[in-house]
């Protein structure tokens, strides 16, 4: 199901022409509101051999614990976040992997052919939030570097109630920048929003929380 931030849609996603539809939707919804909530952007067996890629290799010891902060100032905090990741990279990647890279390209040249966005690749990592953990409230953007364009983080997650915690709560709302909206982590939905504008935190997780996260990017300097 497409829906975007002001509650627009829904459609299946059944074949190629409807997921350029929802392609074509989200993109709209990021020219209206700059975020935008995708439901049913992965389809179920993809959810689900991700999320057991995700869950062996975490197992395996292929995850390591997520920092704030980058270069020599990168931190390990766990007061601030708890998330262990895995970086994907398009030369390594599992078919799995391959199939949602490939839908994420899909999605960087709709944003480009109607957002002219320069968007020129994506970086993201696999990230497992161990039950209590959470990621306090930041923004994507690291300072000074421009790069991170449009976040997109797609869930994992086989079932999730509200009761799990883990929601994302994101800050969408200028005129009231304390009210937050709060985003169930479900299955194969996919939230999509501009990294420099909105604030967004991790809620404290009460079961392991699986999930995609990454950045589309523009190349520094390119404004």
């Amino acid at each position: 199901m497409y829906m975007n931030a002001k509650g627009e849609g829904p459609a299946v996603i059944q074949d190629t022409a409807e997921a350029q539809d929802c392609c074509d939707g989200l993109v709209r919804s990021l020219a209206e509101t700059g975020w935008c909530l995708t439901d049913g952007f992965l389809p179920p067996d993809l959810v689900a051999a991700l999320r057991g890629e995700a869950l062996e290799l975490r197992r395996s010891g292929g995850f390591h614990r997520a920092g704030i902060g980058r270069g020599q100032g990168l931190q390990i905090r766990g007061d601030i976040r708890g998330d262990e990741v895995l970086w994907l990279g398009p030369g390594a990647c599992s078919p799995a992997q391959g199939d949602f890279l490939g839908r994420i390209e899909a999605l960087r040249q709709a944003i480009n052919r109607d957002l002219y966005l320069g968007l020129f690749e994506f970086e993201g990592h696999l990230a497992v939030y161990p039950p209590g953990t959470f990621y306090q409230r930041h923004l994507d953007r690291f300072r000074g570097v421009e790069a991170r364009t449009v976040t997109c983080v797609c869930y994992l997650n086989d079932t999730w109630e509200a009761a799990d915690g883990g929601q994302l709560r994101i800050y969408a709302d200028p005129a009231d920048p304390q009210a937050g909206t709060d985003v169930l982590p479900l299955g194969g939905r996919l939230v999509t929003f501009l990294s420099a504008d909105y604030p967004h935190e991790v809620l404290p997780a009460r079961r392991e929380r699986v999930s995609v996260t990454g950045w589309l990017k523009r190349r520094p300097g390119s404004d």
